[in-house]
């Protein structure tokens, strides 16, 4: 083997496969939009505490992601190889948001979109799941439930109070119900008519109601 054949190796000639203007345009857009999807994560953010670093996390996955499929694309061999590395790849963190997991799928398939070239597509697909997720995740708060939990000393004032919050709500349900000598504990779920929470301060003057407790409830946590 000679000197020279060692620079002809087959690794080598790989390394004019892709143009340094199609890299570089590639990547540029990829960030653009794994920005944008970033912005739309943290302007639709309702979780209890809000993390950057999975926003990074998105524009840096879009970006990877474009890189991997650039690099499929150019060699057919390679393909089968990164499926197969690929495959032994396994991720441990759990993810806390159900809405995370479709940011994820977003920025993996945005980058794997740009990669094949399909840019306007890549654009307009996410222009559309951005405003999706901008109308449906952004609505008005009393449309969410919350929980109400009361604290009363007897029957006729735990009776008062249910008979005062479906009057003041939308919808009012017994989700669960604590009875000792002279006092009573009730966990309300409601939907509020309107944005307004003065009902709870209402509530909370009647007779024979200790204490009056409003508290957004998504189902997963309280806070």
């Amino acid at each position: 083997m000679t000197f020279q054949d060692i620079f002809k190796s087959s690794f080598l000639e790989n390394i004019g496969s892709i143009s340094a203007f199609d890299m570089a345009l590639a990547l540029f857009l990829a960030f653009g939009l794994g920005m944008f999807i970033f912005l739309v994560y943290k302007r639709t953010f309702s979780g209890v505490m809000y993390s950057s670093s999975f926003g990074v996390t998105l524009v840096a996955l879009t970006m990877i992601s474009t890189v991997v499929i650039l690099a499929v694309t150019s060699n057919v061999v390679l393909s089968l190889g990164m499926v197969g590395a690929l495959s032994i790849v396994r991720f441990r963190t759990a993810i806390k948001e159900p809405l995370d997991i479709a940011y994820l799928f977003w920025s993996i398939a945005v980058g794997i979109v740009l990669a094949a070239g399909m840019i306007p597509l890549a654009v307009a697909g996410s222009l559309a799941v951005g405003i999706v997720l901008l109308v449906f995740v952004n609505r008005k708060p009393h449309l969410n439930p919350y929980i109400v939990v009361l604290s009363c000393t007897g029957h006729e004032s735990e009776q008062k109070a249910v008979a005062f919050l479906k009057n003041k709500v939308k919808r009012c349900v017994v989700k669960s119900k604590t009875a000792q000598k002279g006092q009573v504990e009730l966990n309300l779920e409601i939907r509020m008519k309107e944005d307004n929470t003065d009902f709870v301060n209402e509530l909370a003057d009647m007779e024979g109601i200790n204490s009056a407790v409003l508290v957004s409830f998504n189902g997963e946590y309280m806070g």
